[in-house]
């Protein structure tokens, strides 16, 4: 699944000791390995190859413009959903075509560097927002390509704050009043409703689920024909998972089989937007203890990592496995075997940050650590720095790709002189 592993019980990432980074380049410390990057892009990429699809890259997962470079390097496209991931796409070097722009709240200023960059199309999500981009489009001359998000009302049983395909959702439009929108943009010149876009929601671990929308978009694409009105892309959004330990969840094949054959033999253009299954598992986070406790029947570890750093156990509870750099007799041949040791301790891995919902791990059987060891927080490459904060005045880490025996800061360590930097007003 990735290239973080332990050689005689010493993590490495690729071909470098996670000790060794640590000691060069400090704690918290994100770490990435190029070699996973490159291949779940290169899975993901081939599993739907019948399709020949558009993969458009999801920026927010993992912004860092080193990695997004290298994707575009692999051929990958990229899905923004601001103007600040617009920019970020830009200045990799992505062709305009072959970005989309999604979300719900796009401002004036975003929709119109879309339209002065000549993006490849605005995934709308509300007829208000038709109505906005069709009148800047006409203002400047243009013709915007957009495609209407629809809510298929499928629920792909994920977190609450995460599924997006439902009706109670703020995404998208229903499916009962996409006809009446396709007609209405039929009418207005400046912008080219050409696509129907999907995303029921992250991570979807039933790709029957994914199927199921975009069979329901099917139908609706046929009845939209019927009445005239071509529909000639279907963008069937991202949510793909990844492995956090718990379990593997689907492969890229997975999600592929039941979806090539509602789409191979319908002549649509195919765009795909993976985020967290192609960064996820290609980053780690390395902490290290600070102070080891007991507060009544609970067992605390403390280490120079938190929230700021890795928000998904607080706002999602979300699992990662978190396991010694260092693990010595307690090597886990899978992350899912690691719990067969004799003389582990349920821990709750937590950290400096004021606040109780600080926490990386609860509830954890853990080897024996202790003040200076090292941990690693595993599937720490998607929306953990895209999502990193300065709370309590926290400088942000460091990143740092590795490639073979190569490491390299692709984003310096934050300073204090960072923390204040942008409130050094000049006077009136």
């Amino acid at each position: 699944m990735d290239h973080h592993h332990y050689r005689d019980g010493v993590l490495f990432c690729e071909d470098v000791s996670a000790d060794t980074l640590a000691e060069r380049f400090d704690t918290p410390l994100y770490v990435y390995s190029r070699a996973t990057l490159t291949e779940h892009y290169q899975r993901m990429r081939q599993a739907f190859e019948p399709l020949d699809p558009l993969m458009c890259y999801s920026i927010k997962s993992c912004q860092n413009t080193h990695i997004c470079r290298l994707l575009h390097e692999l051929g990958s496209g990229f899905d923004v959903v601001s103007g600040g991931e617009l920019h970020r796409a830009l200045h990799v070097g992505a062709s305009p075509a072959r970005i989309v722009f999604a979300g719900v709240g796009k401002t004036d200023r975003e929709i119109n560097a879309g339209l002065d960059a000549g993006i490849g199309l605005f995934n709308i999500e509300s007829e208000s927002e038709l109505d906005v981009i069709a009148g800047l489009a006409q203002a400047r001359g243009t013709v915007a390509s957009a495609a209407l998000r629809v809510n298929p009302d499928v629920d792909p049983k994920t977190h609450q704050y995460t599924t997006t395909g439902k009706k109670e959702t703020k995404f998208g439009v229903d499916l009962e009043r996409a006809v009446a929108f396709f007609k209405h943009a039929a009418k207005l010149d400046s912008v080219n409703l050409r696509g129907i876009h999907l995303h029921i929601g992250s991570p979807i671990r039933d790709a029957g689920a994914l199927a199921d929308a975009i069979a329901k978009s099917l139908v609706l694409i046929d009845q939209l024909a019927a009445d005239g009105l071509v529909v000639d892309t279907l963008d069937i959004g991202g949510g793909y998972g990844a492995y956090y330990g718990e379990d593997n969840g689907p492969t890229p094949a997975d999600y592929a089989a039941p979806i090539i054959p509602l789409l191979k033999d319908r002549k649509l253009r195919v765009i795909l937007e993976p985020g967290r299954s192609i960064a996820a598992n290609a980053g780690i986070l390395l902490t290290r203890v600070l102070h080891v406790k007991q507060s009544g029947e609970r067992h605390f570890v403390i280490v120079d990592a938190s929230m700021n750093e890795l928000i998904r156990p607080a706002l999602y509870d979300a699992y990662h496995f978190v396991w010694p750099v260092n693990a010595g007799e307690f090597t886990p041949p899978t992350r899912q075997m690691h719990q067969e040791f004799a003389g582990l301790q349920c821990c709750d891995v937590v950290g400096p940050v004021c606040e109780s919902s600080d926490f990386l791990a609860k509830g954890r059987d853990l080897p024996p650590v202790k003040r200076g060891d090292l941990l690693a927080v595993f599937g720490a490459g998607a929306y953990a720095m895209t999502m990193a904060s300065q709370y309590n005045s926290r400088p942000r880490p460091a990143e740092v790709l590795v490639e073979g025996q190569t490491p390299r800061v692709i984003r310096r360590r934050e300073t204090y002189a960072d923390l204040l930097a942008p409130e050094q007003i000049d006077p009136a």
